[in-house]
């Protein structure tokens, strides 16, 4: 069977005139239209892409202090398409992924879906990961944050299943070239939870996912966020490039400005889309498989709350019943439209992951 397109047949680009035989075997797999997309975004040319990953490859002598553990055409390619064939930058995102990973060495100690830490985020929903893609053919994570119960997980545990979810998405060559979307859903959030967040774990999250990480991320959009968490932009700014500040997008509790840029039909109906609700327990599975446990039990009790239904297991007394909270956001009804600037603040870009 061919190659499969990941964009609707509307959004198929139209411009595709490439000869595929000069398709290299680092892009098999991908199909026209994701190719000729790598071409006029990410400036991809098959006829000199070895040559591109060697002379990113040739300048690890430059940086001694680092261990490049994985230096093979496939794993550098991810960081050209990741940086638009800028060679240089590249390189320095491929620095900074195994420098990262010096300095935090405890954070991927048994990274892996199993380490107890990462298996109780990834059963607990972090992150969601919405089995279809979007009309650009970008993959759509979620975060429910008030899942965060922080006597069971601590953040760092969160953060490393959301990087080892990226590390088995980004092996995805179409991935590579389409993207992420992000959602936060900051709904029943509290005060007591935000005040978790110090400067030193945002710090943390953003070195991963923004300097550390050869992912694209096209948007990170909030939805029914209180008032503390537009404060909490006063403590990540410091941490930001000027180009991350562009791609969140705080969309309140009216999704209407967030159906402008992800349609809804690519949505769970937290999120005022036509999918059902989402299922705590499909991305968990996905990665177990085998070892993740039929007791976990997760039932939909209603449009706004999950009950997640833990006997006993090898989590022990972790695994205790708990409310799962869901969105509370609501769609006005009619036709959608464009806020004048300054108009809403809640439709302000806010910060963003690149």
């Amino acid at each position: 069977m061919g190659p499969v397109s990941l964009l609707p047949k509307y959004q198929k680009l139209s411009t595709w005139n490439g000869d595929l035989t000069k398709m290299t075997h680092l892009q098999a797999g991908l199909s026209p239209e994701t190719i000729e997309k790598a071409r006029l975004e990410l400036n991809e040319n098959p006829d000199v892409l070895h040559q591109d990953i060697q002379q990113v490859r040739d300048m690890i002598i430059t940086r001694p202090d680092i261990g490049f553990l994985r230096t093979d055409d496939a794993f550098i390619l991810r960081f050209l398409r990741a940086r638009k064939f800028h060679q240089a930058d590249a390189f320095r995102l491929l620095a900074q992924y195994f420098q990262y990973r010096q300095l935090n060495l405890d954070m991927f100690k048994n990274f892996k879906a199993d380490d107890p830490g990462i298996k109780r985020a990834l059963i607990d929903g972090f992150p969601g990961v919405l089995e279809n893609r979007d009309h650009y053919g970008r993959k759509i994570l979620l975060l429910f944050a008030a899942n965060w119960d922080q006597s069971r997980n601590s953040f760092t545990d969160i953060l490393r299943a959301i990087l080892l979810s990226l590390e088995v998405l980004i092996e995805d060559p179409e991935l590579q070239i389409n993207g992420f979307i992000l959602i936060i859903d900051w709904s029943n959030f509290s005060f007591k939870q935000a005040s978790k967040l110090t400067p030193s774990i945002l710090k943390l999250a953003i070195e991963g996912l923004q300097d550390s990480f050869p992912a694209r991320f096209g948007g990170v959009h909030f939805v029914n966020q209180p008032w503390y968490i537009h404060a909490l932009y006063t403590l990540i700014k410091p941490f930001l490039k000027d180009k991350t500040r562009k791609r969140i997008f705080l969309h309140g509790n009216n999704l209407n400005s967030l159906h402008q840029l992800i349609h809804p039909e690519f949505l769970p109906s937290e999120f005022g889309g036509t999918l059902p609700p989402y299922d705590m327990g499909t991305w968990a599975r996905t990665l177990l498989g085998p070892d993740y446990s039929d007791e976990n039990d997760y039932t939909h009790t209603s449009y706004n709350a999950m009950h997640v239904k833990h006997t006993s297991s090898n989590l022990e007394r972790e695994c205790s019943p708990k409310l799962m909270k869901r969105s509370q956001s609501v769609v006005e009804a009619g036709t959608l439209k464009h806020e004048e600037k300054g108009e809403n603040e809640n439709t302000q870009p806010l910060l963003a992951l690149d």
